[in-house]
């Protein structure tokens, strides 16, 4: 099995990238999707989250606005916060590639690849990205965002220019879609060949 590494700051495409993967026939773990179901309804992280962070969940999971509020800007927090997530999601994600372990290739879709070393886990890295002004008009039109919010998330994510300085490959979006498909259908048959060979 050849595990790829897909990362890329906010706002540069990579949930259309991992759908792209998805439809060429290569399974995505989504490191974001799974925090959703071990935050949502029922999820097993509420109780640690409720005790360490109080009145920031509800019947129907983490209230995102409030644990936003209580961990945004605040290093020690969000440490306690990841402490509790981290471990949850790698678990996870083991039980997936388990199950998945037959597959020549497959894809761990993971936003602070870099920033939390999850790159040491991987055989090669894929980061997808944009030029700076596409990302921050698109990150700009998504509901509840603002410059300063912008700003903050940026602080936390490695810049773009050393995510692809590090990568084995780059996936561009700031062009058409059809040339995004195009450069990962290549990617992907590359990497079949390499598998295979």
């Amino acid at each position: 099995m050849i595990t790829i590494g897909l990362t890329g700051s906010i706002g540069m495409g990579k949930s259309a990238v991992s759908e792209m993967f998805r439809r060429e026939g290569v399974p995505v773990f989504d490191a974001d999707a799974a925090v959703h179901v071990l935050q949502g309804p029922g999820g097993s992280l509420l109780p640690a989250i409720e005790a360490r962070f109080p009145g920031t969940t509800t019947r129907n999971g983490v209230d995102r606005q409030k644990l936003g509020a209580a961990v945004f800007g605040k290093p020690d927090a969000l440490s306690a916060l990841e402490r509790i997530v981290h471990p949850a999601v790698a678990r996870k994600r083991r039980q997936w590639l388990r199950k998945n372990r037959s597959r020549p290739l497959v894809v761990l879709d993971i936003p602070l690849l870099f920033e939390k070393k999850g790159w040491k886990s991987v055989d090669v890295i894929v980061v997808v990205s944009a030029p700076a002004w596409k990302q921050r008009r698109r990150v700009l039109a998504r509901p509840g965002m603002t410059p300063d919010k912008f700003r903050r998330i940026m602080k936390l994510q490695m810049p773009d220019s050393k995510k692809r300085r590090r990568a084995d490959f780059v996936i561009e979006t700031g062009c058409l879609r059809s040339e995004t498909e195009a450069q990962l259908r290549r990617l992907v048959a590359c990497l079949r060949a390499k598998r295979s060979g």
